[in-house]
């Protein structure tokens, strides 16, 4: 994968820093971005602030992204508030699409007229299994992973001729800092019980399925949502 750029997003903890981490030891220029002013991303990659619930910024984001020559995107930055949708704030419900679906959204526009002026360009939409199942609390968060599968659908059919492959991934439980605000200690315990290899996932596990999901290995999977849980959703 040398000579080829990427840009992932949400990439200076969990999924993300381990998928930078994998496409840089690939020979990928890798570029990260994260909410911080003076943040950073794994060792030699590049890195980019912008914080995506915010428009007027996810917009001005895309543009400068468009003129990056990119041939990799990966779509990993996500947020999730738990709570009953009878008393869900509508304000937090729009924070959480803004940046789990409209900012991919507008990415994916952003890079996909030069991926397709080259013939050759990879996008990996991170998505959830809480996109095909879902649990009590999780309305929003559902509702934009969701929607992002359905987006990555309809843009793998619009741009399959030009060589570009669009893919999700959904995982099931894995052990990032995300997660355990969200569980806790004691609820990571409680779910990893559910999952029958009897664990959650690390990051690094999910970032090589992405790896080769953006690699040259892959020439024709695409349109799929590639769910990794250990088999919890097989039950």
């Amino acid at each position: 994968m040398k000579n080829k750029k990427a840009l992932v997003t949400g990439g200076t903890r969990g999924i993300g820093f381990e998928t930078a981490r994998e496409l840089r030891a690939a020979g990928v220029e890798v570029t990260v971005t994260g909410t911080r002013p003076r943040g950073t991303g794994p060792e030699g990659c590049r890195y980019l602030a912008v914080d995506f619930s915010r428009e007027a910024a996810t917009e001005r984001f895309a543009q400068q992204v468009a003129r990056m020559g990119l041939s990799i995107l990966v779509n990993n930055a996500g947020v999730n508030t738990v709570g009953p949708l009878e008393s869900y704030c509508p304000e937090e419900f729009e924070r959480i699409q803004r940046i789990n679906l409209r900012a991919p959204f507008l990415l994916c526009q952003a890079v996909v007229p030069g991926m397709r002026r080259h013939r050759f360009g990879r996008i990996v939409n991170v998505a959830s299994i809480l996109s095909v199942v879902s649990r009590a609390g999780r309305s929003a968060y559902s509702a934009s992973k969701g929607a992002l599968v359905g987006l990555t659908r309809t843009l793998a059919i619009e741009v399959a001729r030009d060589n570009v492959l669009v893919n999700c991934i959904s995982p099931g439980f894995v052990d990032t800092d995300l997660t355990r605000r969200i569980l806790g200690s004691a609820g990571l315990k409680r779910m990893a019980a559910q999952v029958p290899m009897g664990r959650p996932a690390s990051p690094k596990e999910i970032a090589r399925c992405i790896r080769f999901l953006v690699s040259d290995e892959n020439s024709y999977l695409t349109g799929q949502n590639i769910i990794v849980d250990g088999g919890f959703t097989c039950g």
